[in-house]
């Protein structure tokens, strides 16, 4: 696992050129990457969602699309569109912003159920179709879609089966004080973003990820997620717990997280580090239950207390 690892150290090392402080969303990033995976960014607006997806691409060499998703937008203008070319008496192929290595849906949460839904095919099945053509994505392909948890006004909430598409759920949360001022410094005359370059190769990613299914995942911590996506389905409080792919989704990061720091197994804590990350956002909250100020992400911090790690101990 030391060339994954190698890796993410040069990653995280370049991007730390234009985000400052937030070592662990990259490496969370790149736990993503690696599994294939997409990721939702839910924080308020001026903390860097955007200019971290801009510093992770440019610093992967791969290609780079932002889509600023509106009410107004239309599901071509995600996947793309047909033209007709006067000259050659046929249609032209016009892609979209999906066929991107990396595409940054901002306010994904403002686009409408039908522009939203152009999405998932692209999510789940790395194409997408256009007048019944089906066309193939670039690999690799993540999407990175960015909302806004404090305003909700004109905004069209993702449904259930498209939150179940993103691997994980992030937020970046504020600086601290240091760091802030450290930040303050960092931005004088020109942006770092204009001047960052490559570090890594975009081929140099796929043959990365296939490395992490070698990854070592004892029979204890395999039952461990089980159990832990099991116990998300009986808790009283919630109405949905998560799905088979939210137990897939632990098991991969798991892998991918212990390959990026330099392991060739999994241990317990990865799992209880990536519990909240990958299942909170694929459970639903029972009504009365959120009256009272539950939330998914601290019940399933409830679940990772009360479970234990042995099914012995129980």
């Amino acid at each position: 696992m030391t060339d994954i690892s190698t890796f993410a150290q040069l990653i995280t090392r370049n991007v730390g050129k234009v985000i400052v402080g937030k070592d662990d969303v990259i490496e969370l990033l790149l736990v993503a990457l690696l599994c294939d995976g997409h990721v939702l960014l839910e924080d308020v607006p001026g903390v860097g969602k955007t200019m971290l997806a801009r510093a992770l691409a440019v610093s992967l060499g791969v290609s780079f699309k932002r889509l600023q998703c509106t009410p107004d937008l239309l599901p071509n203008d995600v996947t793309g569109v047909s033209i007709f070319n006067q000259q050659s008496r046929q249609f032209d192929f016009l892609p979209g912003p999906a066929f991107a290595h990396i595409l940054l849906a901002d306010e994904i949460n403002r686009a409408t159920p039908r522009t939203q839904a152009a999405l998932l095919e692209a999510m789940g099945e790395r194409q997408v179709t256009v007048d019944g053509v089906t066309r193939p994505l670039a690999r690799p392909f993540m999407v990175l879609a960015t909302q806004n948890p404090i305003e909700y006004e004109g905004t069209f909430p993702l449904p259930e089966a498209q939150l179940d598409r993103f691997l994980l759920k992030l937020s970046l949360g504020y600086l601290d004080t240091e760091e802030e001022k450290g930040l303050l410094l960092h931005l004088r005359r020109q942006h770092p973003i204009d001047s960052l370059q490559p570090v890594s190769d975009g081929d140099q990613i796929l043959p990365l990820a296939e490395q992490v299914w070698d990854v070592h995942v004892d029979d204890t911590v395999r039952d461990y997620v089980v159990r832990l996506v099991q116990a998300t389905r009986r808790h009283p409080d919630l109405m949905l717990g998560a799905s088979p792919r939210g137990s897939l989704a632990l098991y991969k990061t798991g892998q991918a997280l212990a390959a990026l720091r330099g392991r060739a197994y999994v241990l317990p804590d990865d799992i209880k580090l990536l519990a909240p990350l990958a299942l909170a956002h694929r459970c639903i909250v029972r009504p009365e239950s959120a009256l009272r100020g539950r939330t998914a992400a601290l019940i399933v911090q409830e679940i990772l207390a009360e479970t234990p790690l042995d099914i012995g101990q129980l």
